[in-house]
């Protein structure tokens, strides 16, 4: 369901979540129930074109979108910080928290994926694409791919670290122009990804079908293996979050200056709306509850926190980047550190830019450009979107957490 009344001037889009997990596991249910029958070939034939056509379309609104939201999240996260110290502060702390998620993230999942591999069987059932081992990316490959000689000629071949870039400069560039000419291009970018969400919306509400079709096909070839991989895939990714969420507490402590037991039993209604909810917006009325028995100063919370929930989305960059290294072992992508880095700095620009949306919606939007800006394919995204829906708490909690604690820590400046 789609309507008018999204934050940030954005349309709200309502995505059946709950019908999409249940469409993936009655896609497994019929698959491996019919492996081996004379009754799989008919059925096979409609449901993978239909999972594939889906897949094809989801893919086909990335690029677009991620253009637009780039040019007019940097240009909020600009404008936030023009106004004064204290909103310079805050902000300052956002693009610290953000980056830092990502860089740990770009460690720790590599090393759970090392003490804790993906079964084999559950790589086979969940790859959907094998990458060639034999291309390591290196540092050199990765700075000539962030300045290619035609950056339509790179958004045409799918290069999305250029185009990111490409649309992060744009966006700088725009505060060099006269008020009036920006507001008209920043309108421009804003209507385009606001129309594209609604066509993401559209694709995103025929996804219980598209994973249907997608979960009959793998049931059918791997059986019961998929749904190991994909519990696998939601610790090892939320394990990322996890760590976000502690970092909030650690900030609360240190730049916060609040006892940790203190800020734990403020956060205790912010985290029953957020685990019901999984929305930082429909958190917000209780995070600055929170604030005040925290003896946060009304103004400062007042102020802070509402622009944390537009252009802060803490967990974003670690949980993102643990998808992606997630779908690059799943698809023996390998990955260097020059990718690593491409890939945390793509997930810290796509972070701002990701209004507060839907799980799923955010799912897409976000991990697809870091995905294809350190050479993984998506393929595998189309069914880990499915069990977003789990993960997204995960999600909430470290948000709304570090809303709260770097609101604290901001007014003890």
């Amino acid at each position: 369901m789609i309507q008018q009344s999204g934050a940030g001037g954005f349309p709200e889009i309502r995505v059946p979540a709950a019908l999409t997990f249940a469409g993936l596991l009655a896609g497994f249910a019929v698959g491996i129930a019919l492996k081996g029958s004379a009754t799989l070939g008919p059925v096979l034939s409609v449901a993978e074109p239909m999972g594939s056509l889906w897949l094809r379309a989801l893919q086909l609104t990335i690029l677009p979108l991620v253009i637009g939201l780039v040019v007019t999240g940097i240009s909020q996260t600009l404008a936030a910080a023009g106004g004064g110290h204290l909103a310079r502060r805050a902000v300052g702390l956002f693009v610290a928290v953000l980056l830092a998620a990502g860089f740990m993230s770009a460690l720790l999942v590599p090393a759970l994926l090392a003490m804790f591999p993906i079964p084999a069987k559950a790589v086979a059932a969940l790859s959907g694409e094998v990458a060639d081992p034999g291309k390591v990316p290196g540092v050199a490959d990765i700075l000539n791919a962030m300045m290619p000689e035609n950056i339509f000629a790179a958004a045409s071949d799918g290069k999305m670290l250029p185009v990111v870039i490409f649309a992060s400069l744009f966006a700088l560039a725009l505060t060099r122009i006269g008020a009036a000419q920006r507001q008209a291009i920043t309108t421009f970018f804003e209507g385009l990804a606001g129309a594209m969400m609604v066509i993401v919306g559209w694709v995103l509400m025929l996804a219980p079908l598209g994973v249907f079709g997608l979960a009959v096909s793998l049931g059918s070839k791997t059986g019961a293996d998929a749904i190991g991989a994909l519990a696998h895939y939601i610790l090892v990714v939320s394990a990322a979050g996890f760590v976000v969420l502690l970092g909030g507490y650690v900030l609360a402590a240190t730049l916060g200056k609040r006892k940790l037991g203190e800020f734990a039993r403020a956060m205790v209604p912010v985290n029953a709306v957020a685990i019901s909810t999984q929305s930082s917006l429909a958190s917000l009325p209780a995070m600055l509850a929170a604030t005040r028995k925290l003896g946060v100063r009304e103004s400062t919370a007042d102020f802070v926190l509402p622009m944390a929930v537009a252009i802060f989305r803490a967990t974003s960059p670690a949980m993102n980047m643990g998808v992606a290294i997630y779908a690059a072992y799943l698809t023996g992508t390998p990955l260097s550190a020059a990718a690593l880095a491409a890939g945390v700095f793509v997930a810290f620009l796509v972070s701002l830019s990701s209004v507060s949306l839907p799980g799923t919606i955010s799912f897409v939007i976000s991990v697809g450009p870091i995905a294809m800006a350190m050479g993984v394919p998506i393929a595998p995204l189309a069914l880990l979107v499915a069990v977003e829906m789990l993960p997204d708490i995960m999600r909430t909690l470290g948000n709304v957490t570090l809303d709260v604690a770097v609101t604290a820590a901001v007014d003890e400046d």
